[in-house]
């Protein structure tokens, strides 16, 4: 049984206090209310198998911070699933329920021999006023988890890299003096005088609306006016370049940066409601991440062979991670690395479209599965597929498959290990025409065997990467249409989705697998495909044709009328396990081998806490998900 629950005695305050600034948030809190907290809790002792809180108990009186041994949540929600939830040293629970004033929803036990210290909800409320970390713990807990673990790594990596601050700058901070403009009819002479006397290089032109129309750079110059011979009475209008990239006051300095190397371009205007409000160059960003992003961008498109594509496509993984250690979350570096890769891609069919004499108009290379959905690690395979213009398909494919394995081959070289399942376009299978993909596609939806779940799972996240781009948007209405129109089909996706579960045991805590002595969990398998494949069905079912998961899980969310908090940390959850994946591919020996592999007892008390509460968060996906589909 329990001892009463006593105010700490004073010799073990310190000790205690101590204990505490381990973990957060009372290690971001300061002495006055950490002092208060320890002024107004109680220690409380319990046995292994006591009770510590149920719903019976009414509304919920304290929050308890584990000191010593495991507390577990069971029944009520949790029953729904397939294991509880676990609170260890460090962790505080019922958060929801003291701040909500209600009573739990489960019934917790302790599993061991167990000390806690209660905090009165009273003076929980206290100290949510005096202490902006406890409170911003107790609103945002696992967005306050992630950024600790950010900031960790951050630490870690800092001699090598930039604030995170810098890619997350709003371009409308960063954009501050309006740019020099003028109207399409000036004459060139007047707006190369204008460029000249204030030192700049490139002249914005702006209808009567102050909408952009066109701009010309020095670059433009020698080009369009000097040695095409055009008269300085030349209106600007015919010989600006039009269309402009474009980006708002909302777009970052990631964006910015991500469209310049995209485009091979070194200003992009910046507008507000449609207006212009400003010019972002490369100057304005910071210098590190520019020229890492730039370099490696435009060595992979000035690259004239094969040979030296191999070579540049090395820098992409050093550039991973200093991106890592300007603290930069997953989804801005796998879409980074999914950038640059989609460069080399796409410059590697150019190349060898030029040595086959194969006709890019009238074709489009795909990407699939993670490079699909903007979502590549650094360890990565080949999943990509190619859809061609024929007459007679049959006779000209041939033509088209050669093409494609070199391609592969290609990739290959660049250090994307050829698919061991063959999904690579120089596979017949997959080197269709659009009618040939539709119908395909159409075959796997109608009869829904596995093997055509398993390839939905893999090609219905395609997405263009060269050549014509539009010869894909009639197969994404396809499949999008076809989808919805077979309810059956997303019940099978479904079915397969939930064969995977999260990793927890039927205590709450995280099961591992030992290997060699490492207790092991595979973060693909058994985290991110758990988002992924949510993520696909949802999308599906919506009518959203994003193909990122976090994309799809925002769209399905405001669809859906999900609250925000719930959804948020759907992706933080699946984000971190990213975080997870690209720290242990940059930083660990063998990750060629096994990528996604993360032993639990090498991750520090915050990541650990981390990785098991998005185990929770995919199971309570994979419930709305059963709810949805299977009940």
């Amino acid at each position: 049984m329990a001892a009463a629950s006593s105010s700490l005695p004073d010799a073990l305050r310190a000790e205690a206090q101590a204990e505490l600034q381990r973990f957060p948030p009372f290690s971001q809190m300061a002495t006055e209310p950490l002092q208060r907290l320890l002024d107004g809790a109680l220690q409380q002792h319990y046995a292994a198998g006591q009770t510590v809180l149920e719903p019976d108990d009414g509304p919920v009186r304290h929050l308890w911070y584990v000191r010593h041994g495991a507390i577990s949540g069971q029944q009520g929600l949790a029953s729904m699933a397939t294991a509880g939830f676990q609170y260890e040293a460090g962790d505080l629970f019922p958060v929801g329920a003291v701040t909500g004033e209600r009573a739990v929803t489960a019934t917790y036990l302790a599993t061991q021999d167990t000390t806690c210290l209660l905090i009165p909800a009273a003076l929980v409320r206290e100290l949510a006023h005096a202490s902006a970390p406890f409170a911003d713990f107790l609103n945002r807990r696992m967005l306050q988890f992630v950024e600790l673990s950010r900031r960790a790594v951050q630490v870690a990596y800092s001699l090598q890299t930039l604030a995170e601050q810098s890619q997350e700058t709003r371009l409308g901070t960063l954009s501050r003096e309006r740019p020099v403009s003028c109207p399409p009819g000036t004459p060139l002479a007047e707006a190369l005088a204008t460029m000249h006397a204030l030192h700049i290089g490139s002249m914005l032109v702006t209808d009567s609306q102050g909408c952009v129309a066109g701009i010309l750079t020095r670059h433009d110059v020698l080009g369009r006016v000097t040695l095409a011979g055009r008269s300085l009475d030349t209106p600007i209008a015919q010989v600006m370049t039009t269309p402009v990239q474009i980006l708002s006051t909302e777009h970052t300095a990631q964006d910015a940066a991500v469209l310049m190397s995209r485009h091979g371009i070194r200003h992009v205007p910046v507008t507000e409601s449609g207006r212009l409000v400003g010019l972002v160059s490369e100057r304005d960003l910071f210098a590190m991440q520019r020229l890492s992003l730039k370099q490696v961008g435009t060595a992979i498109r000035s690259a004239r062979d094969l040979a030296t594509l191999q070579v540049v496509a090395q820098d992409i993984r050093r550039f991973a991670g200093n991106l890592l250690g300007q603290g930069l979350g997953a989804r801005q570096i796998t879409e980074l690395i999914s950038h640059l890769n989609d460069v080399l891609t796409a410059r590697v069919v150019e190349l060898v479209a030029d040595q086959h004499g194969a006709d890019l108009r009238r074709a489009c290379w795909m990407a699939l599965g993670s490079e699909g959905r903007c979502e590549q690690t650094i360890a990565t395979d080949q999943d990509n597929g190619l859809v061609f213009v024929a007459d007679e398909p049959a006779v000209q494919r041939a033509a088209w498959l050669a093409f494609a394995k070199t391609v592969n081959e290609a990739l290959a070289g660049c250090g994307f290990p050829l698919c061991k399942g063959g999904v690579m376009a120089m596979n017949p299978a997959w080197c269709l025409t659009a009618r040939e993909w539709c119908e395909r596609f159409d075959n796997w939806i109608e009869r829904g065997a596995p093997e055509d779940l398993l390839n939905a799972s893999i090609f219905f996240d395609f997405r263009p990467l060269a050549g014509v781009f539009e010869l894909v948007k009639p197969m994404r209405d396809f499949v999008g249409r076809r989808a919805r129109a077979v309810p059956r089909f997303l019940r099978q996706m479904a079915e397969v989705a939930l064969q995977h579960r999260p990793p927890l045991n039927w205590l709450g805590g995280i099961e591992t697998t030992n290997e060699n002595g490492r207790e092991v969990v595979d973060l693909k398998l058994q985290g991110v495909s758990v988002f992924v494949e949510a993520a696909r069905i949802y999308a599906l079912a919506h009518g959203i044709e994003h193909t990122s998961t976090r994309l799809r899980l925002q769209g399905f969310a405001a669809a859906a009328g999900v609250a925000a908090a719930e959804s948020e940390a759907w992706i933080e959850g699946f984000e971190f396990l990213q975080f997870l994946r690209l720290r242990a591919q940059l930083g660990a020996e063998g990750w060629q081998t096994r990528p996604n592999a993360v032993d639990v007892r090498t991750l520090n008390d915050i990541d650990r806490r981390i990785l098991k509460e998005t185990f929770r968060m995919a199971r309570r996906l994979q419930q709305r998900l059963e709810l949805d589909y299977l009940r």
